[in-house]
């Protein structure tokens, strides 16, 4: 009986360490148009309207912004807020950037499947 109860509360604990640690997809989405994230008076969503662009950054290892290489999508979402925002870096392990990763990650569950074409004689 001990065991089963401390299964339950590990499960417990995981999961909210798992739900903390992914960031938060709405707090995402108001940070990433928010200008106030730097000094141009644009925010992510200006060049980006909607997420338009990225709804495969969430699946990729690498990114080519630029022609500068960027090794994660944090890498990434530095380069364009220093770069397009004038802003500063976020904390790539910080919450903030936990939460605008989050946003971007969902974006590539709203992009529809691409139907196949049918093959004749099936």
């Amino acid at each position: 009986m001990r065991g089963l109860k401390f299964l339950i509360i590990l499960v417990g604990v995981l999961s909210i360490i798992a739900i903390a640690y992914a960031g938060n997809v709405e707090k995402g989405k108001a940070l990433f148009n928010d200008p106030k994230l730097g000094t141009s008076g644009k925010s992510c969503n200006s060049c980006h309207p909607d997420g338009k662009g990225l709804e495969q950054a969430g699946t990729k290892k690498e990114f080519n912004i630029m022609g500068k290489r960027q090794k994660s999508i944090e890498e990434a979402v530095n380069f364009c807020i220093e770069m397009a925002l004038k802003g500063k870096a976020l904390d790539p392990k910080g919450s903030d950037m936990a939460d605008i990763v989050a946003y971007i990650k969902s974006l590539s569950d709203k992009v529809a499947p691409k139907k196949k074409k049918a093959i004749e004689g099936c």
